[in-house]
């Protein structure tokens, strides 16, 4: 890990977004999943992953955070998810709002898989982030 022990806490904050591709037919089977609300599923998924993130990226530092919340909603063409996470810290909350959108994606596309074979994950990136030596940056 890169030592941050030199680095100011400051308040950080990073949102991030992934795209499901869902065909039309499963989409609207999706209020009768019988596995539940794949959309609560998929938020709560998120946040704890966002919570865990050090835990699954080798490198990434355990990071207390303050905020994590993930949006789940449905469109045409499927499920977008916006996940953010913030914290006071060293170092800042990128990974943590990835890994929270990214899981949030699996997690539909497991909870859908039986009623679609052609479920995509697609655009999975960051949105913005602000605070830290870098500055904002906004997508």
């Amino acid at each position: 890990m890169v030592d941050v022990s030199g680095k100011a806490e400051t308040k950080r904050f990073a949102k991030a977004h992934a795209f499901v591709k869902i065909g039309r037919a499963a989409l609207e089977k999706l209020p009768e999943n019988p596995k539940g609300n794949p959309l609560e599923i998929a938020r709560t998924a998120g946040i704890l992953a966002a919570k865990r993130t050090a835990e699954l990226i080798p490198l990434c530092h355990p990071l207390m955070l303050t905020h994590a919340d993930v949006d789940a909603k449905v469109e045409d063409g499927g499920v977008r998810i916006v996940a953010s996470a913030a914290t006071t810290a060293q170092t800042g909350v990128e990974m943590e709002a990835l890994t929270a959108a990214s899981v949030a994606a699996l997690t539909v596309y497991d909870m859908l898989k039986a009623l679609d074979k052609r479920i995509e994950i697609q655009d999975v990136y960051l949105l913005e982030k602000q605070g830290g030596k870098s500055g904002d940056f906004r997508r």
